[in-house]
């Protein structure tokens, strides 16, 4: 690992690099390989989860807010490829970069189709996973760029900005209330848990009461809905969370 950091010093000072602290899913089967790549993301200032099989991974990529996923193509119980295109099927749009042992050109034609953004064939460098990783973080960034300006019936919410208006006045919406409905935009149609919520909008996987999350939802109701007792844009689901179909 010594090695590792002077030569990711040296690349930090030949090429200014820097990388905010994001969150990473590293699905591998493999404990030397998973060790390393840890060691790696950790100095490079990630947050990093693991899961060793194929089943685990797509369970946490599937609830989990990540930046960036790295999967393994063979894992025990469900192939990369299928997590790949199960997450793609779902609308799923988090960066993966597929790591794969195999040397023929369909591998990895095959995970570029399921929807990967990159891959890695096996041997490779940390300094080399890293740059692909720069690259796709690059890539999606700029295309969040493009996507700062959300807007449904009267209201438009400027993500950026972390500002709302309704019919052209502005709302007063707090920065939690405006992550809230970042994260409903990001996950439209779909069933969002409570446990969620609290995950990436209050920084923590659970707590002993999540009327935390339906306090703060009856207050945004309040500020969007015409008619917050019966609500439009956030539905609720029954014993599970909410649904945003703005």
């Amino acid at each position: 690992m010594k090695m590792y950091e002077k030569l990711s010093a040296l690349y930090h000072t030949l090429f200014s690099r820097e990388i905010p602290m994001k969150r990473v899913l590293i699905v591998e089967d493999d404990p030397a390989i998973t060790v390393a790549l840890k060691d790696g993301f950790e100095y490079e200032g990630f947050t990093v989860l693991l899961a060793s099989d194929g089943e685990t991974g797509l369970r946490m990529a599937s609830e989990k807010e990540l930046d960036l996923i790295i999967l393994d193509v063979m894992l025990p119980r469900i192939s990369g490829f299928d997590i790949c295109k199960t997450l793609r099927n779902n609308r799923k749009q988090t960066p993966i970069i597929m790591l794969t042992a195999r040397g023929q050109e369909i591998d990895k034609v095959l995970g570029l189709k399921m929807g990967a953004d990159d891959y890695v064939t096996k041997p490779f460098s940390f300094m080399e996973l890293m740059a692909r990783v720069e690259a796709v973080l690059r890539r999606t960034a700029r295309h969040e760029e493009n996507q700062d300006i959300y807007q449904f019936a009267d209201i438009t919410i400027d993500l950026k900005k972390y500002e709302a208006h309704k019919n052209g006045e502005l709302l007063d919406l707090s920065p939690r209330e405006i992550k809230i409905l970042k994260y409903f935009i990001d996950h439209k149609g779909e069933v969002v848990t409570r446990d969620q919520l609290l995950d990436v909008v209050w920084g923590y996987n659970s707590v002993p009461l999540t009327r935390t999350v339906d306090m703060h939802i009856a207050k945004l109701r309040q500020k969007i809905e015409e008619t917050p007792t019966d609500p439009k844009y956030i539905i609720t689901v029954h014993r599970v969370g909410y649904k945003f179909t703005g």
